[in-house]
């Protein structure tokens, strides 16, 4: 196995994970928090010190930048997003780098009781002998998709300065706001004026995904009657307690995440805030079918009008919006930029694998926008928590990974 990158993309994890660039969903801005372009700045003038053609930070957040092709052949976009998720702390994070990882547990400096092992994480037993990197216990490490960030700016790095190697024009973009469904918006496509892309937003070592969950999100609006409570005898709604029934009635036992693997989709309340007068629920839906996600939305009105139905002085409103699509939809229309995936992951000595995400990429956008995207590995585990880790060699390998597949895309009729 080379070993070529690994100090380089080490060290601009490390960079990038030290900036704060957590989105929020409840914010109306774009990108969603300024901290965002703390490491979006860094990376345009990153990107601008190596020499990438047309750099520029778009004003609804994008970093977009070109590598001048040698060869010809369609033009290929490569993707990854600075944010990180809202669901974990992600202030003050402190990358940490554990050499030649010799197959234990691995304990966190600042969180005592926190421990990662590979009983619990077997892909963890396959990285003895790896260097290993984690955050410190408190914060999550980022490396979602900041491995990513790394992974394309390492590669990138390496064809700006060997013009001798041969691909096709390459556009670069770095989006916001990818945790929170609003990295795509409606002017990329265009803006990065690619034939095809990859997002660098995957985990094991192999993985090529062209296919994801569909995804809607729900709000659920629940308004009492407020009184008094030493007067409301007979009077009071107390939209938390109707609330509370709405919660108890989803199937927990059968459609939750925490019960769900595989192709199984779910319902997943995320945030419930508000008070006796009116309480807020908000929920994903997923599932890998348009039928199946259908059907959830139809269970959740369902659960919704029962509730109402049990006290009609109450009022309860229940909106579904769609987020995104599954990507396979479009991509098995035209395997290309898959079988190119394929290809490449070959000449790079690896075993290609295709499972289907539990989850979602700016890919799923943009190939409904028709920019066709699969996603592909970074090496990044257990994403979004406190145990959160990656191994350098196989960011390592994606770099390598990344270059064939580059490469790969060049047109020998030309």
């Amino acid at each position: 196995m080379s070993r070529q990158f690994d100090q380089e993309v080490e060290q601009r994890l490390i960079r990038y994970a030290s900036v704060d660039s957590q989105s929020d969903a409840s914010s109306s801005s774009s990108p969603s928090t300024e901290i965002q372009l703390d490491l979006l700045r860094l990376l345009e003038k990153e990107l601008s010190d190596l020499g990438a053609a047309d750099v520029q930070l778009t004003d609804y957040g994008v970093v977009l930048a070109t590598i001048p092709g040698t060869a010809p052949g369609p033009v290929v976009g490569l993707l990854a997003h600075v944010d990180t998720a809202p669901q974990f702390n992600a202030t003050g994070v402190k990358p940490r780098v554990l050499r030649g990882y010799n197959g234990g547990a691995i304990t966190f400096p600042d969180n005592a009781d926190l421990s990662l092992s590979p009983d619990e994480f077997p892909y963890l037993a396959e990285k003895i002998g790896h260097d290993i990197v984690t955050a410190s216990g408190t914060t999550l490490l980022g490396a979602d998709d900041k491995a990513g960030v790394a992974i394309i700016m390492t590669a990138a790095r390496h064809l700006l300065t060997n013009p001798e190697l041969q691909h096709p024009t390459i556009r670069l973009a770095f989006t916001p706001d990818e945790e929170i469904g609003r990295g795509v918006g409606p002017r990329l496509p265009k803006d990065l004026g690619a034939d095809f892309a990859y997002t660098f937003d995957g985990g094991a070592v192999g993985e090529i995904e062209y296919e994801s969950f569909s995804a809607d999100g729900a709000e659920i609006v629940v308004r009492g009657v407020s009184i008094h409570p030493g007067w409301a005898k007979g009077k009071m709604v107390n939209a938390i307690t109707l609330a509370a029934k709405i919660i108890a009635m989803l199937p927990q036992s059968t459609m939750a995440p925490e019960v769900t693997e595989g192709r199984e989709g779910f319902i997943h309340p995320t945030g419930m805030t508000g008070g006796s007068t009116e309480m807020r629920i908000s929920l994903i839906l997923r599932d890998f079918e348009m039928e199946g996600l259908q059907q959830k939305g139809d269970m959740l009105r369902q659960i919704c009008a029962a509730v109402q139905a049990s006290e009609p002085r109450a009022t309860i409103t229940c909106t579904i919006t769609p987020q995104y699509r599954n990507m396979r939809y479009w991509l098995e229309k035209d395997m290309t930029p898959v079988n190119l995936a394929y290809e490449a992951s070959r000449k790079a000595g690896l075993e290609p694998v295709s499972v289907p995400i539990r989850g979602g990429t700016d890919g799923s956008r943009l190939t409904e926008m028709g920019v066709p995207t699969p996603n592909l590995f970074t090496g990044m585990q257990n994403i979004h928590g406190p145990l959160e880790w990656v191994s350098v060699q196989d960011m390592s390998r994606a770099t390598e990974f990344c270059l064939h597949l580059v490469q790969a895309a060049v047109d020998p009729s030309d």
